[in-house]
């Protein structure tokens, strides 16, 4: 039988004898936001475990979005609550992945401490007020303590599976559910440990209605379970202090991954129980992506692109990976972009009502595409200054050369950059040795080989001519004109379609003598225009490095 009135009076006071607070100091304590109409509160509340997913940006960015673009608020809660998952170091990870991303909270944690007016922002810190409301509960009858140990719990669920039933703590399973008030009173003065749960007025077979931002009207069933709200140790699950969290930080919209739908029954009930407003949910689809011909979800186990880390390991710009993230939260991004290219993304109206619900397909391919896009827009003092700074940690070496010369450097990035057609060579900071290594002496080799159809004593003559007549002041008309009559001395077509009209007439094309100045020149096929390349060299190490393709010919 159920406690009356004043067994669950008593019963509160039992089992929190220090809770002095009540709801209405806490109100106090945390009044409504003084916002304009419509402006959202939106949170990541992610838990310090050491790993970061790339789709943490998804409820990210979304958040973000519809706090600022509203005149709201977005903060950052760290929900510490479970201490045996938690790893050193999980809360600056967060916290600087967050960062490098250009995610901008108005309140929350920080790696020094929190800043804000409805902190703490970390749930371990936040006990005594989850006690608050932990206590409200005993003494309305809707929750109570349980004292069975693992084992109990373990020879329920066996019992429960044979006779093939629901499983769970409910019903006749729930032991302490209508426990004497005198019983209870006697295993906590005799320093049993218990947990907090909730006395769910659900029943197996009911059904709950919710609307989702997203997902739309949702029919689900709804919880009979009499799940736990404090542990042993007094922390609260992080399904109960969420609730308390999100109402006492006047959160409007929780923004999260779908996989949380099987919860959304359970927390429902607990703001309807605690008679707080329900905020917006905002479920997200889920990541996917191409296993041969099927789809999965995005694995952290095996995709090694699953870690937000990979990012900025590899030197994703955040501009590119933000761009990217974009392309796959709302469909009309990339008509956006096309009719805005130099557009800064906030300008972009973001809105949920272009957001899929069936998930997003993740394609590494399609962020490198992006990515160059948005490198290439960059000016070259920003390109050198990032990779600088990603260098600095993940390629020491390549940051000494870049370091050692800022100006030369400068230069480097400056090549193909600007104008209606830049070049889109660079996708993320790890492609910067490969791509412009050969700058520098000690990362410079032969590597590829000349042209085929280009003879050792023809790209001898064509060498030995160039440097000849080589002059670092000439334009770049005079430049070319210099290597067409270089081709037509040495037997090749001054042009290419001269030469595929009459291929027996030539030795080759001025594209030939050209890869033999490319090779000896940057030790590649594949490399910026030359013109530009020669005239950052230099002469002398032009010279220098023809005479060393010279003596290997």
């Amino acid at each position: 039988m159920a406690l009356t009135n004043t067994e669950c009076s008593v019963l509160a006071g039992l089992l929190f004898p220090d809770v002095k607070e009540t709801r209405e100091d806490l109100e106090k304590r945390f009044p409504e936001r003084d916002l304009g109409e419509g402006a959202c509160v939106t949170r990541i509340a992610p838990s310090p475990t050491g790993f970061v997913h790339f789709g943490n940006l998804f409820p990210a960015l979304t958040s973000e979005r519809l706090a600022h673009q509203s005149g709201g608020v977005f903060y950052l809660r760290i929900e510490d609550t479970d201490a045996l998952r938690e790893v050193e170091g999980a809360v600056e990870i967060i916290i600087n992945s967050f960062k490098y991303y250009g995610l901008n909270f108005d309140e929350g944690a920080t790696i020094d401490g929190d800043f804000g007016s409805y902190g703490p922002y970390r749930q371990s810190q936040r006990a005594p007020i989850y006690h608050v409301f932990a206590k409200e509960l005993v003494e309305k009858g809707l929750a109570y303590p349980c004292f069975c140990s693992k084992e109990e719990l373990e020879a329920i669920r066996e019992q429960q599976e044979k006779q093939k039933l629901l499983p769970g703590y409910y019903g006749e399973w729930a032991k302490f559910r209508d426990a004497p008030l005198d019983e209870v009173k006697a295993r906590v003065e005799a320093g049993e440990k218990w947990v907090l749960r909730l006395r769910s007025p659900g029943k197996p077979g009911g059904r709950i209605r919710v609307d989702d931002v997203i997902k739309g009207k949702l029919e689900l069933d709804e919880n009979y379970d009499d799940k736990v709200l404090l542990k042993s140790d007094g922390i609260p699950t992080y399904h109960f202090a969420h609730a308390v969290d999100d109402h006492l930080m006047r959160t409007t919209h929780v923004v999260r991954g779908e996989e949380w739908l099987s919860s959304l029954p359970f927390h429902v009930q607990l703001f309807e129980l605690l008679g707080f407003r329900m905020p917006r949910y905002v479920h997200i689809a889920q990541l996917m992506k191409l296993d041969g011909v099927s789809k999965r979800k995005l694995s952290k186990r095996h995709d090694p692109e699953a870690a937000l880390s990979f990012y900025e390991a590899k030197g994703y710009p955040a501009d590119s990976v933000r761009e990217y993230v974009m392309t796959l939260l709302n469909s009309n991004f990339e008509e956006w972009r096309a009719q805005n290219p130099g557009a800064d993304i906030d300008g972009f109206k973001f809105t949920t009502e272009k957001m899929s619900s069936s998930g997003s397909l993740f394609d590494l391919k399609k962020l490198e595409d992006v990515s160059k896009n948005t490198v290439a827009a960059f000016d070259a003092d920003k390109v050198l200054s990032l990779v600088l700074d990603w260098s600095k940690t993940h390629d020491e070496e390549l940051f000494a050369l870049l370091g050692r010369d800022r100006e030369f450097s400068r230069g480097i990035f400056a090549i193909g950059r600007g104008g209606e057609k830049p070049r889109k060579d660079l996708a993320s900071w790890d492609e910067v040795r490969e791509y412009a290594g050969f700058f520098f002496d000690e990362l410079f080799s032969l590597r590829d080989p000349f042209p085929e159809n280009v003879s050792p004593d023809d790209a001898k003559a064509i060498l030995s001519g160039f440097i000849s007549g080589y002059d670092p002041s000439d334009d770049q008309t005079a430049w070319f004109s210099k290597i067409t009559d270089l081709s037509v001395a040495n037997g090749f077509a001054a042009k290419i379609k001269e030469y595929k009209k009459d291929p027996s007439a030539y030795k080759g094309h001025v594209g030939d003598v050209s890869m033999v100045l490319r090779v000896a020149g940057t030790g590649k096929r594949n490399s910026p225009d030359m013109y530009e390349v020669m005239r950052l060299l230099g002469r002398d190490k032009v010279a220098g490095r023809v005479k060393a393709a010279l003596e290997v010919l």
